[in-house]
């Protein structure tokens, strides 16, 4: 017999999850979560293993867990209401998945570019992984031309190096490792041995969003990204118009999402970020297609929504139903508190499945609301300020180090939000906090982003005043600060107003069948 008290307390999470988990029992000196486990040996026992399992609860302090500890007194308390547990066919023994997801459409297409895939999209990528965030991120453009400038002389000087030497055994040796002028990867590793170098290219400079409504200046340049993704056919210039949703990657601890007109970072949302386009691009060089060519040619946009689900769609809401209306359905369903609740483990385990719902009332109601969050979500910069905030203090003062929380009785007060020494927002509305966002609230994801860092590593700092500064506009923080806690309330409002979702529903949709559940 095997007997589990699971006490929580998983420190290496934040925001809601890191509440419900609660405190650490052995204080600071633990981050990891603690549980006790009891194994009884029964020698004459027969068959696996039985295993019982008590949870101790959310939100609960380390001095309420060790007082629950010392009431339950011993594992035969029947206080502790241990529960048998087995493992689903997937081997999940807690947050099991739920059957009824696996009948439903998923939106990942079972083979990129497959254009026949019985999916809601053809193509998706994971978010860039640049093995180099410091160097090719910044706030300055400015600086940004700096760093990446003088790491890519680096790196030449380190291949001419590599080339001379005959003996590769002492060359691989005097490779400099020095993180003030380089950063490695594997792949840039394998450039070097190739003898590959590279030049800083203007036209590599664009911008993306590197954390939730946190964006940068990014240099996307020949060797400098170790991951690329299919983002060079998602935006192949800086101008390109498209839209992304965005998903948590699999075995995260939340489900997010957050649609975005700008490359997305691996790490904008949990676990490996996967983005799902509108659009693709392929280029067109003398009539014959060639995705991989970096020649200057036309390109042809494709449609990053399947025919497939085209058909689907109008089969069930009529024949006025656009790739469109479909896409901000996705993003409508996918922000349901009925469908994210329900299918909690699913969405930490494996990436979205849909179900098209069974009218089009509901069907339009999911549509509109997905574009209304869209048009918020991605027009953050520029919706009002929120109207009951107050601004006190000098507003000639605008520049930011870290913003913090005002203090009420050694508690933090988050209806005052302290921008610096001479300036303070206040009034903020407790409820703006609810809009959470891998683990985080919005507003919560602008203090921490938008603070002066130098990097650890490299020494390189990042300013996040500079971004205001090169857009003509000294006060953008604040003005920020002011426009996410309306998207908060905003949001927050339009996710209440998605319509109830019922499950078992009537139509599923798996593949091509219909299924009656």
């Amino acid at each position: 017999m095997i007997n589990v008290f699971n006490l929580r307390g998983n420190q290496r999470t934040s925001g809601d999850l890191s509440r419900r988990e609660g405190g650490k029992i052995f204080g600071s000196g633990s981050r990891t979560p603690i549980a006790i486990t009891l194994l009884v040996r029964n020698p004459a026992a027969k068959g696996k293993a039985q295993i019982h399992y008590h949870d101790i609860g959310d939100y609960l302090s380390r001095e309420e867990k060790l007082e629950r500890i010392k009431k339950f007194a011993s594992v035969m308390s029947p206080e502790m209401q241990l529960s048998s547990i087995t493992p689903n066919e997937e081997n999940d023994w807690l947050n099991q998945r739920d059957g009824l997801f696996d009948t439903f459409i998923p939106m990942e297409a079972d083979k990129k570019f497959n254009t026949a895939s019985t999916s809601f999209f053809v193509l998706n990528s994971r978010g860039l992984e640049t093995a180099r965030d410091s160097w090719v991120y910044n706030s300055s453009q400015d600086a940004l031309t700096e760093n990446i400038g003088r790491m890519i002389d680096f790196y030449n000087q380190q291949v001419k190096q590599f080339l001379q030497e005959s003996d590769k055994k002492k060359a691989e040796e005097e490779i400099s490792l020095d993180p003030h002028k380089i950063s490695w990867s594997s792949s840039l590793l394998s450039n070097l041995h190739s003898g590959v170098a590279t030049s800083f290219e203007e036209k590599y400079l664009t911008q993306a969003m590197y954390r939730p409504f946190f964006k940068q200046h990014l240099y996307r340049g020949d060797l400098m990204i170790h991951r690329r993704g299919q983002w060079d056919m998602i935006f192949p210039t800086p101008q390109t118009k498209n839209l992304v949703i965005c998903v948590s990657g699999v075995a995260g601890k939340t489900f997010s999402t957050l649609i975005t007109d700008c490359i997305a970072d691996l790490h904008i949302l949990e676990s490996g970020t996967q983005c799902f386009p509108f659009y693709y691009y392929k280029r067109v060089n003398n009539g014959q297609m060639d995705l991989f060519d970096e020649s200057e040619g036309d390109l042809e946009r494709c449609d990053g929504i399947s025919d497939f689900i085209l058909n689907e769609a109008r089969n069930m809401y009529g024949p006025k139903t656009t790739k469109e209306d479909v896409f901000f359905y996705i993003y409508g369903l996918l922000h349901s508190d009925d469908y994210r609740a329900r299918f909690a483990a699913d969405l930490t385990k494996m990436l979205p499945r849909l179900p098209l719902v069974e009218d089009t009332k509901t069907f339009k109601a999911f549509s509109t609301t997905g574009r209304k969050l869209a048009n918020l979500h991605i027009k953050y910069e520029e919706v009002p300020y929120w109207p009951d905030a107050i601004i006190t203090g000098d507003r000639s003062c605008l520049n930011v180090e870290k913003m913090r929380f005002a203090k009420t009785n050694g508690e933090d007060d988050k209806r005052t939000i302290i921008i610096n020494p001479h300036l303070k927002v206040e009034n903020i509305p407790l409820q703006a906090y609810d809009y959470v966002i891998n683990g985080k609230s919005a507003i919560e994801w602008l203090m921490e982003r938008y603070s002066y860092t130098i990097h650890a590593e490299s020494k390189i700092t990042n300013d996040p005043n500079a971004w205001g500064r090169e857009h003509n506009a000294p006060g953008y923080i604040i003005d920020l600060l002011l426009r996410i806690i309306t998207v908060s309330i905003e949001t927050i409002k339009l996710t209440a107003k998605l319509p109830s979702l019922t499950f078992p529903v009537h139509l599923l949709m798996c593949d091509k069948e219909v299924i009656e559940v």
